[in-house]
């Protein structure tokens, strides 16, 4: 009797230095909890969805949306300082009781225009493609089921968006104050058709200044250096445009009264996507004086520039993201 309760004393002591020996190894090591993880069950959405939402993300960016207020200063500043004359001119008509508007559509304010347009990518633009290479996200992105040219062709779709918003609302807000002002069909369907030519303008802008801002933008990482480089590039293409026109308008000294603008004043304008865009709108039929004169027989070159300026900024944001490193 007393050698089987020694026995089995022994055998409870083995068995607690076993346990402890177990627990004091598992408490060094960890111990695996299966809390229920469960797989995705749902529906999965394909790459159209996905360059989608990459799309809608990158136009909520261009405008602050969604991000704190040092974001929301610029894009709001530029969109009320653009929309500030037509406002102003609705209210000059509104009060003189006069229908005839100040502003033209197809060239809005000029100089106000393109100050705006271009504190308005120089500052924007970046914001939608530097960060990422800065941040080294396109990996993330390219590790879902897209392209390489679905990343920028959705940040081109958004920045063009953007800039269209930018063009053509105060055009819109002019157009329905005015027609708000007239009585007569006849009257409404005047300033309808002189609307159409600068809404289809506006999208001409818009997709050049897009296209050629993320290409600049997205040549350095470091946004004060993208910033540097859109800014750079259109103010001194359009300070440079504007001072070789005056040059070929009046030379040295003053103009002889009645004198045709020289070929280096027509041809000045080719330099910069801005002062081209007004060659072109001129070129197509567009009787409302400019920054530069009249192209006359030299309109095609500005047609032809406008594509080369078009397909330098898509063709060439569609290379930079062939080439860019993901890692």
């Amino acid at each position: 009797m007393s050698a089987d309760r020694e026995r089995s004393a022994q055998t409870a002591a083995a068995g607690a230095a076993g346990a402890a020996s177990v627990g004091g190894a598992a408490g060094s090591s960890g111990v695996i909890h299966d809390i229920g993880y469960r797989s995705y069950d749902g529906l999965r959405l394909g790459r159209a969805q996905i360059v989608r939402a990459l799309c809608w993300h990158s136009l909520r960016s261009a405008f602050g949306i969604g991000r704190g207020i040092k974001a929301k200063i610029v894009p709001l500043l530029t969109f009320v300082i653009m929309c500030l004359p037509a406002v102003v001119d609705v209210a000059v008509i509104a009060i003189s009781r006069s229908p005839t508007r100040q502003i033209s559509y197809d060239t809005y304010v000029p100089q106000l225009r393109i100050l705006v347009l271009l504190v308005f990518i120089a500052a924007q633009a970046p914001e939608l493609v530097s960060r990422d290479l800065r941040s080294h996200c396109l990996p993330l992105y390219f590790a879902r089921p897209i392209r390489r040219i679905d990343y920028p062709a959705a940040k081109l779709a958004a920045f063009f968006l953007a800039c269209l918003a930018m063009i053509e609302i105060p055009l819109l807000l002019l157009y329905l104050g005015t027609i708000t002002q007239v009585r007569g069909t006849s009257v409404i369907w005047r300033e309808t058709r002189a609307l159409i030519p600068g809404l289809l303008l506006g999208v001409a802008w818009a997709l050049v200044l897009a296209g050629l801002g993320l290409l600049l933008a997205s040549l350095s990482g470091r946004r004060a250096y993208a910033t540097g480089a859109v800014a750079i590039f259109f103010f001194l293409t359009w300070t440079l445009a504007t001072l070789l026109t005056q040059i070929g308008e009046h030379g040295i000294g003053p103009a002889p009264p009645g004198a045709a603008p020289s070929a280096l004043a027509r041809l000045a304008g080719l330099i910069s996507p801005f002062t081209d865009l007004d060659g072109l709108r001129m070129w197509l039929g567009g009787t409302t004086p400019g920054q530069i004169p009249n192209p006359g027989h030299f309109g095609p070159l500005y047609g032809l520039m406008f594509l080369i300026f078009l397909v330098t900024g898509i063709g060439g944001l569609a290379v930079r993201y062939r080439r860019v490193g993901v890692a």
